[in-house]
């Protein structure tokens, strides 16, 4: 048994460290008011909590074998639970339920990739949109995160 205010029995007391209870009020915010900060945002939270992305994203997790798409381009082999929009939705809302605009991706190449499309998109809070070619190929991505 645990005695409160630990979180961890003796055995893994060690553990104890690791563990960050969740900021509920941060949570809340961040999906009540920036997840919804407009109509087109809205919209695409929305999209993340249907069935039909739910099954597109695991038959892309599947079909990807849980591989980081980024990380295989460069010849490394990472397991990865995110599936990201090559394209973002926000650059083009066609493709946001086309599989092959779908993507598996480790934490670190995703963030790496959305600081890449805030700056050749202009996506993100608080940027404008560029009027850019869309960019729908993971290896050209990765080479041009590189070059920067």
């Amino acid at each position: 048994m645990v005695q409160l205010p630990k979180h961890y029995c003796e055995v893994h007391k060690d553990q104890e460290r690791e563990y960050k209870p969740r900021d509920k009020t941060a949570t809340h915010r961040y999906n009540t008011v920036v997840r919804n900060r407009d109509g087109n945002k809205s919209s695409q939270y929305q999209f993340y909590r249907t069935r039909h992305w739910v099954a597109l994203r695991q038959a892309t997790l599947s079909n990807q074998h849980y591989l980081c798409q980024y990380c295989k381009v460069q010849g490394r082999v990472t397991a990865a639970k995110t599936v990201d929009h090559i394209v973002p939705i926000e650059v083009d809302q066609t493709l946001k339920a086309n599989q092959r605009n779908l993507a598996v991706v480790c934490p670190s190449c995703h963030t790496a990739k959305t600081r890449w499309e805030q700056s050749y998109y202009g996506t993100g809070k608080d940027n404008w949109l560029r009027p850019v070619r869309a960019i729908n190929d993971v290896a050209t991505i990765v080479k041009i995160m590189n070059d920067v």
